[in-house]
This record gives C-alpha cells, sequence and structure tokens, in this order.
C-alpha cells in the first residue's frame, strides 16, 4: 500500500542559523606599526596593499555591503585564510612584545545579550567560522525544495554548513574557550550539535528526494532512520550542559519531534516492507512503537510549528490505519504472536551525508598576502624539515648509486655485456687503452715515423752545411791575412787571424763532434724502427678492433641449444638495463620533488603541531622510497639469475680460452704503444737538438762575419798607413787621420768614422726557432787574455769588442757551445762548464696527447 502522506509534508520547516554580530576594529595601524617596529619601515611601505585588503575585509565582515548570501559566503571563507596569514607572522596578546592593541568583541549568536572579548586572534578564527555555516545554513534554507534540484542544492549546503561547524570545533573552539570570556555559542559542545543537526537536514532533503523518486519502502525506512538518528544526536546534545539552558524552548522542540516524526516515518515505511513479506507480527509491533514515539513527542510540543504538527498528525493517521489493518489480518488469517516493540532488533540506517572537508576550501597555503614576511622561529622549523627532506634525498640516492655500482662491479666480473658483444662482432678496447691507441693514430702512428726521420736528416744536413760555411768563412779570412802578411812583410803589424778565432774554431770544432756523435743516434733511432716496425704495425690497424682475436661458436654442439642461451642472457642484460634506467628516473623524481617541495605557505598558515605537518609532508616521498626497494630488491635476484646464464654461457663458448687471447692482445697493445712512444720521444728530442743547434750556428756564423768586416776595415786602414811611409808623407798629417801606432781600434772594434754597410748574409736557419739562452751571447774578444796589445790603438768606445746588439743578454762564463745532444748512454762529449738552456718545442711534431716518460734511452741528458 503506498504511503499517500508522510514527513515529506515537513517541506521548508527547516532551521538556519543567525550569524554572530562584532564591534568595529582597525587591524590596519596596529599592524603596520609592528611590521615597521620589528622589519623596516621599507617592508611596512611593500605590504601596504595587503594591510588595506585585509582591512577592507574585516569593515565588510561589520558591514554586510552585499546582501548576497553567496558573496557573504565567499568574503567569510577570504577573510579566514587572511586570518590564518596573520596569526604565523603577527603574534596578537597583552605581551608588551605582540601586538597588545587589539581586542576582539563578538557576541553569542543565540543569546545577543552575552558576549566575548579577547586579545587573541583564536576568538576571530572561531566567530569566522561559526558565520561560515550559518551562511551555508541560510543558504540550504533559501533553496526552492519543492524541485528535485533544489533539494539537492539544499542538501548540499547543509553538508557544507556541517563541515564548517565540524572544522570549528576540530581547530577554532577550544582556543577560543580559553580564558574567563567566552560564549556558549563557540564551544566545542554547541559545535558539535550543530553539525549533528545540519547532517539531520541534509539527509531529510535526501529523503524527500528519495520519496520523490518512488524508491522501494525498505530504502525509504533505512534514509528516514538515519535522518531520525541525527536529530536525536542534536537533542541529546541540547538536553545537557552547557547547552540545556542556552536555547529556546521553541529549538528544542522542534528538534524533538523530528526526531520522533522520522522514527514513526521509518517505522512505517518498514512495516509496509514487512506487509509485503507477510510478516504481519512483526509489523504490528513496528507500527505501534512508532505510534507510540509520536504520542510522547507531542507532549513537549510547545513552541514547535505548526507544519511539523500537522505531519505528525497526517502520519500517526497513517500508522493506526495500517495497524489496524495488519491486526484484523493476523487475527483473522496468520494468528501470529505479536512481539514486545522493546525486544526488536534496532531499525536498519544508511547514512547519505557527511560533513564537507573544509580543508581545501579554507587552505591559505597559496595565498600571497604577507608572503616576504617570514619570522625567526619559522624559518628554523623550515630549516628543518629542509634537512628531514635531505636526509631521505641523500640515503635514497646512496642506495641507488650503490646498486647501479653493484650492478658494474658484477657485471666487470662476469665480463659482459663484452663477451656478448664480442660474439657479435661489436667488441670494443677498454677506454683508456682505446685513448691511448687513438693518440698514436692521430700523430701518424708507426708509419709516420719515417717522415719524422726524414726531418731529422734534413736538419742535420742543414746544420752541416752551415758549419761548412761558416769555417769556409773563417779560412777565406786566414788566406787574406797570410797573403797581406807575406806583402808587406815587417810593416804588417796586426795579430795573426789563428790567434783571434781560435775561440770560434774551437766552438766550430764542438759543434762538428755534435753533429757527428748526434748522426750516430739518428742511426740508432732508425735502426730501432727497423728493428720494431713489425711490433708496431698493429698500431696502424683500422680499427684497432680489427686486431683483437673473436669470439667463436663452438665446431661441435652436442644440444644446439647456443642460441637459446644466448639470448636468453641478452633478455636478462635488457632486462637490467631497464632497472638501471628506471633508478636513473626515480632518482631525477627525488630530486624534482624536492624542488618544488615549499611547505613555508602551509608552514605559515598551520596553527597545529609542526610535527603533524612534516609527518604528512614527508609521507609524499614514501612512494618513491618503496619503488627504490622494490628496484633493488628486483635487481639482486636478476644478477643471481644473470649470473647462472653466464655460467652456463661460458662453459659453452669457451670463454676463459678466448680471455687469454684477448688479454695477450692487450699486452702486445700497451708495449706497441710503449716502444711508439719511447722512439717518438727521442726523435722529438733530436729535431729540438737539431733546431737548437742550428740557432747557436747561425749566431756563430754572424760573429765570424762581423770579425770579418772588422778585418777587412783594418786591412785596408793599414793598407793605407803602409802606403803614406812609403811615399814620405807627413807624421802631422797621419796624427790628424789616425796614428798607425796610437789610433788603430784592437780587434772586435769598428773605427770610429762610419764603415761601408757589408752584408755578410748569413745562412738563414732552415727552422727558425728563438733565441736559446744559451747561445744569445756574444763571444769574448778575439785576442787571448795575454796577447801584446796591436801597434796601433784607439781607445775603445765600449767594453765589449762588438757593439751590443737589441737582444743582447749578460755574459756568462762558458764559451760558445752547444749542449749535447743526448745519446742512447751518454752524452757525446764532455762539455766544460756548461750550463742547461731554455729548449724551444721541435717544429716538426704535434704535442703528444700522454706525458712525457720520466727517462728516455734514446736522448738521455747525463
Amino acid at each position: 500500500m503506498a504511503a499517500s502522506s508522510s514527513a515529506a509534508a515537513t517541506t521548508n520547516v527547516m532551521l538556519a542559523i543567525f550569524e554572530k554580530k562584532t564591534n568595529q576594529i582597525d587591524l590596519y595601524r596596529p599592524l603596520r606599526n609592528y611590521i615597521a617596529f620589528h622589519y623596516s619601515e621599507r617592508e611596512a611601505q611593500n605590504h601596504e596593499d595587503d594591510l588595506q585588503t585585509l582591512k577592507q575585509l574585516r569593515t565588510d565582515l561589520e558591514r554586510h555591503p552585499d546582501p548576497s548570501l553567496t558573496s557573504r559566503r565567499d568574503l567569510l571563507q577570504l577573510y579566514y585564510k587572511a586570518l590564518c596569514l596573520v596569526e604565523t607572522r603577527f603574534p596578537i596578546s597583552p605581551d608588551q612584545d605582540h601586538v597588545n592593541t587589539l581586542s576582539f568583541v563578538w557576541f553569542d549568536a543565540f543569546k545577543p545579550k552575552q558576549k566575548a572579548t579577547q586579545q587573541n586572534i583564536h576568538l576571530e578564527k572561531a566567530a569566522v567560522l561559526f558565520n561560515l555555516g550559518a551562511v551555508y545554513s541560510q543558504i540550504g534554507l533559501s533553496c526552492d525544495r519543492n524541485t528535485v534540484d533544489g533539494r539537492r542544492q539544499a542538501s548540499h549546503a547543509f553538508i557544507a554548513a556541517a563541515g564548517s561547524f565540524a572544522y570549528l570545533r576540530d581547530n577554532a573552539s577550544m582556543k577560543a574557550s580559553i580564558g574567563s570570556s567566552t560564549t556558549v555559542d563557540l564551544s566545542v559542545e554547541c559545535a558539535g550539535m550543530l553539525e549533528r543537526l545540519m547532517l539531520a537536514q541534509a539527509q531529510e532533503c535526501v529523503f524527500e528526494n528519495t520519496i520523490a523518486k518512488g524508491s522501494t519502502p525498505g530504502v525509504c525506512a533505512k534514509i528516514s532512520r538515519q535522518v531520525g538518528l541525527y536529530y536525536e544526536e542534536a537533542l541529546a546534545a541540547l538536553n545537557v550542559a552547557p547547552l540545556s539552558q542556552h536555547f529556546e524552548k521553541g529549538w528544542v522542540a522542534h528538534v524533538q519531534l523530528k526526531a520522533a516524526l522520522f522514527y514513526a516515518e521509518a517505522c512505517y515505511r518498514y512495516g509496509l516492507e514487512l506487509h509485503e513479506k507477510e510478516e504481519i507480527a512483526e509489523e504490528i509491533a513496528r507500527l505501534r512503537s512508532g505510534i507510540s514515539a509520536l504520542t510522547e513527542a507531542k507532549k513537549n510540543s510547545k513552541g514547535a510549528a505548526a507544519q511539523i504538527l500537522d505531519a505528525i498528525s497526517k502520519l500517526e493517521a497513517n500508522l493506526n490505519r495500517n495497524l489496524e489493518r495488519a491486526v484484523k489480518e493476523n487475527d483473522r488469517v496468520y494468528l501470529m504472536r505479536v512481539p514486545n516493540p522493546n525486544t526488536l532488533a534496532p531499525l536498519p540506517s544508511f547514512s547519505m551525508v557527511k560533513p564537507m572537508v573544509m580543508n581545501e576550501v579554507l587552505d591559505a597555503s597559496k595565498e600571497k598576502m604577507f608572503a616576504s614576511l617570514v619570522p625567526d622561529g619559522s624559518a628554523k622549523v623550515l630549516s628543518r624539515y629542509t634537512e628531514m627532506v635531505d636526509d631521505i634525498i641523500r640515503t635514497q640516492a646512496e642506495k641507488l648509486q650503490a646498486a647501479s655500482e653493484l650492478t658494474r662491479v658484477r657485471l666487470k666480473e662476469m665480463d659482459l655485456p663484452d663477451s656478448i658483444l664480442a660474439l657479435e662482432g661489436n667488441f670494443s678496447l677498454p677506454t683508456e687503452l682505446k685513448e691511448d691507441v687513438e693518440a698514436v693514430q692521430i700523430c701518424g702512428g708507426p708509419a709516420g715515423l719515417e717522415s719524422e726521420l726524414q726531418q731529422l736528416k734534413d736538419l742535420r744536413r742543414v746544420n752541416q752545411e752551415l758549419l761548412i760555411q761558416t769555417e769556409e768563412l773563417l779560412q777565406k779570412e786566414s788566406r787574406e791575412d797570410a797573403q797581406f802578411r807575406s806583402q808587406f812583410g815587417t810593416k804588417w803589424t796586426r795579430p795573426q787571424s789563428s790567434t783571434l778565432t781560435k775561440n770560434l774554431q774551437d766552438r766550430l770544432n764542438r759543434f762538428a763532434g755534435n753533429l757527428k756523435q748526434a748522426a750516430e743516434s739518428d742511426g740508432r733511432i732508425e735502426h730501432s724502427i727497423r728493428e720494431y716496425a713489425s711490433l708496431m704495425a698493429i698500431l696502424d690497424r683500422r680499427p684497432i678492433e680489427s686486431a683483437l682475436p673473436s669470439l667463436a661458436r663452438p665446431i661441435m654442439s652436442l644440444d644446439a641449444n647456443e642460441d637459446a642461451i644466448v639470448g636468453s642472457l641478452k633478455q636478462s642484460l635488457r632486462q637490467l638495463e631497464t632497472l638501471g634506467a628506471q633508478r636513473a628516473g626515480l632518482e631525477d623524481m627525488l630530486k624534482d620533488m624536492k624542488r618544488k617541495d615549499d611547505i613555508l605557505p602551509k608552514l605559515m598558515t598551520s596553527t597545529g603541531s609542526y610535527e603533524d605537518l612534516f609527518k604528512k609532508e614527508i609521507a609524499k616521498y614514501d612512494h618513491i622510497c618503496e619503488d627504490i626497494a622494490q628496484n633493488i630488491e628486483a635487481q639482486e635476484q636478476l644478477l643471481l639469475q644473470i649470473q647462472a646464464q653466464n655460467d652456463e654461457f661460458s662453459a659453452i663458448f669457451n670463454l676463459e680460452d678466448y680471455k687469454a687471447s684477448r688479454e695477450k692482445c692487450y699486452k702486445q697493445i700497451e708495449v706497441a704503444i710503449a716502444k711508439f712512444r719511447e722512439i717518438k720521444d727521442n726523435i722529438n728530442e733530436g729535431l729540438k737538438f737539431y733546431v737548437t743547434l742550428q740557432d747557436a750556428i747561425t749566431k756563430v756564423k754572424q760573429h765570424c762575419s762581423d770579425f770579418i768586416m772588422t778585418r777587412s776595415i783594418q786591412s785596408r786602414e793599414m793598407i793605407e798607413d803602409v802606403q803614406r811611409q812609403v811615399a814620405g808623407l807627413s807624421f802631422q798629417d797621419s796624427k790628424n787621420t789616425g796614428s798607425f801606432n796610437n789610433n788603430y781600434p784592437p780587434v772586435g772594434h769598428q773605427a770610429q768614422r762610419a764603415s761601408p754597410q757589408i752584408d755578410p748574409r748569413p745562412q738563414t736557419p732552415y727552422y727558425q726557432q728563438p733565441p736559446v739562452a744559451g747561445y744569445a751571447h756574444h763571444p769574448p774578444p778575439y785576442g787571448s787574455a795575454h796577447q801584446p796589445p796591436p801597434p796601433y790603438h784607439v781607445p775603445p768606445s765600449s767594453a765589449a769588442p762588438y757593439p751590443p746588439q737589441a737582444h743582447q743578454q749578460p755574459p756568462v762564463s762558458h764559451e760558445y757551445g752547444q749542449p749535447a745532444y743526448p745519446g742512447w748512454r751518454g752524452p757525446y762529449y764532455n762539455a766544460q762548464g756548461q750550463q742547461p738552456s731554455t729548449v724551444p718545442r721541435p717544429p716538426y711534431t704535434i704535442p703528444g696527447p700522454y706525458p712525457p716518460p720520466n727517462q728516455s734511452g734514446y736522448y738521455r741528458q747525463q
């Protein structure tokens, strides 16, 4: 039988909460003064907009400029978020160092004559949350519940109101109730009661829609019973302190009648289901229980709305009608014993609503107000959290690196994947050895040694030609001097050339000896190249891997399963590579999470325990840590599998013999590289020697040319003097032109008058080098220290026999000589008093990619 009357008649008979009232207050000036005093005036100016925004929000809260409920709701949410930001940056209390000029005043919503006054922000936040719940309840009451959508919207609004009161109870009520100045409406008990009341009204809207959709009696009974339970919980809170004397009787009567109404409605709907099942006895008991509840509730109906009383009357009539019918059927047909209502099981219920979670709605962590104001305490707390995150990142990164290193070591021990690559012909040398081979090939390789050896020969020839040219210059001058001495006899009184050129001749002789010994060293180098050509020929193989032995398949196979073994091993290696790539991705993910992990906004809006916040935020990293642990465990299992597969692979392909032949080839390449470097270093030493020697010979040749030019000038002047003596010219004229006995310049000096420009054209060095310290000095005077002065003497204009050169260096004690060309086992001559010289780089060589050895077996300085 369909229900023609039910609690649906209670439409629009619900409760809404009025907002709390407050007094006007100025937040701007005290907060600005705090910023200017504890931070700086500049900071106060930078936050002028935030302070003005906060001031405007508080003003709008006081004056209700926009009458719409949704605008009021948004205002309360924005203001609450702003208060969360203020709380962590501005300590408001009577303390002298705090913001101590603010006092918040709020009046009780149910007894407006009662008020609370506190110098802390907790009262302000609690009052705003209460008003937010009140506005949500007003939105729910304003919805048109005559339509399905209207009832759904009303239900959502009451759910949000319940969430607001629950948030008030859990986060603000206790803090706002501390102290002597409090109001009951913000207590934990009142917030909990209002939450239950709003849930009851939300569930009631769902029940109305359920009835409108024509749901089964059983479903309607469950939903109706839950409505009654929520009202019963609210009624229980209203009947105990501190709420028992705080609310008007109309409130209590409303809640009590609604609780009885929906209990009876559940009994009525459940009775319809029992009747369909022919469970007449229980139906009778349920109907009697519902009628009893309504009868009892009507005794305390004073102050209740007439619509509720009318709905109760209609429902009671329906209950009595169904009860009468059931009793008649039982007496006539079923004859069942009717149980006592007190012995019946509780009616089934089902909740379709729960309080809205307000954490996201009221989350202020994304707000930018006062973002740059970070107190020292918050910075220290943030630093502690950062250390916790860094510890997690460091620990997990070490695990990942250890896993990767373990993989590398284990694969190297198993010679993987090198053995697989060798089987496929894709093997490569070890990185360090390959780099050494490439360095040898870049600088020409063993084939390039022949051209460098030819450079040695060319330089030696150039030095020999320069030496011969220099000696011929001195010999020519000596022949001319001997000819004049034979011609003029005793009148030719200047020193003999051999006396003056003794030092030059000695140097030239030393150079000749050096060249002879260097030629012997060149011969030994050439012999070494020929001797080790076959050993070094492997370095000319391109690519060098072509010189390595290959891993071949076995000639005979018993079960022909080589391909299967190789395939399974390859697959395992690919899986291992995938795990490595996953580790790299996990490490990047960890770093990216740390980079984005900024909890400062949440920290600055959190009013609870920092430890709870840290625990919640650190939990973000748990799933990555679990993935890392699973990756490492999977790798360990896979390595064990690869070890077993590799053992089988090694046995079938005779891997040990292949490794031995490969290592032998490695050794051959290493020995060839060492021998190439040794020969290369010796050639470079030879090139340096010849270039330096060429520079030294060129300088001596220049000195010889200067000496010959000076001697030529002396010869002309002496010839003129001898001719004047023979012609009987006066001695006065001789004095005017320079006395033969007194004014003739010594050897090594030019005449005071301008000398003719004679270009001796010394041999240009075959390979030009910068001046070398050991050969940049001019020679000492050609005459011996004990030689008697020449008969024609003019006071010298300078101490040196030749004018100083632009780049002349201070003279040193040693004479001109070339340092020994380092040979195989020692110097080619024993030079006395030689000093080491700075040697330029050889012109023929490209700088080697490897450092020179400490000892050279070919050109070694002793």
